[in-house]
């Protein structure tokens, strides 16, 4: 005989038991121990652990994206900032406060077209790359892209067809 083991549980678990047990063959006792052998089981934790370390793969390789990103953003800034001081030529000694005052007004502007352009979700990038993704009708008129197409479809006409257009007869 079995040892007896009188436990407590949720009226959430207790009515997933009773709901279990009642296929036919099936008792409480079996669907406690099968639950009780699953949580003690090396197969419960290696399941467990594959999936944490699936998830730690999947960040890890998020994090080494995001780490080349702001290396390829990092060194970008650099070199503009590299390039700028070295083609900007130095301020007469009486222009300067005046070019301080404009520097200080562009730079309040800047920073509120980045602080619209971050609130409304927008990215450069992807706005110039979707302005200088090209199209065939970028190249043809609609006309001569259909032209193109009969063209290439009167070339080849049983490429469509099952076996290269030969007849089952």
């Amino acid at each position: 005989m079995k040892p007896r083991l009188n436990v407590h549980v949720s009226d959430e678990l207790f009515d997933k038991v009773e709901i279990a047990a009642k296929r036919p063959g099936v008792t409480k006792a079996a669907v406690v121990e099968a639950a009780l052998l699953g949580f003690f089981s090396k197969e419960f934790d290696d399941q467990r652990d594959g999936a944490l370390i699936r998830r730690l793969d999947r960040m890890t390789r998020q994090y080494d994206r995001l780490e080349r990103n702001l290396s390829v953003t990092t060194e970008t800034l650099a070199l503009f900032i590299r390039f700028f001081l070295t083609v900007t030529p130095p301020l007469p000694n009486a222009d300067q406060d005046a070019a301080r005052a404009l520097g200080k007004e562009r730079f309040d502007y800047f920073i509120g077209q980045l602080a619209r352009r971050l609130a409304g979700g927008k990215n450069m990038i992807r706005d110039v790359l979707d302005e200088v993704s090209a199209e065939e009708n970028d190249f043809f008129t609609q006309e001569e892209v259909d032209a193109l197409r009969a063209i290439r479809e009167a070339a080849s006409p049983d490429e469509n067809k099952p076996n290269g257009g030969a007849d089952h007869g």
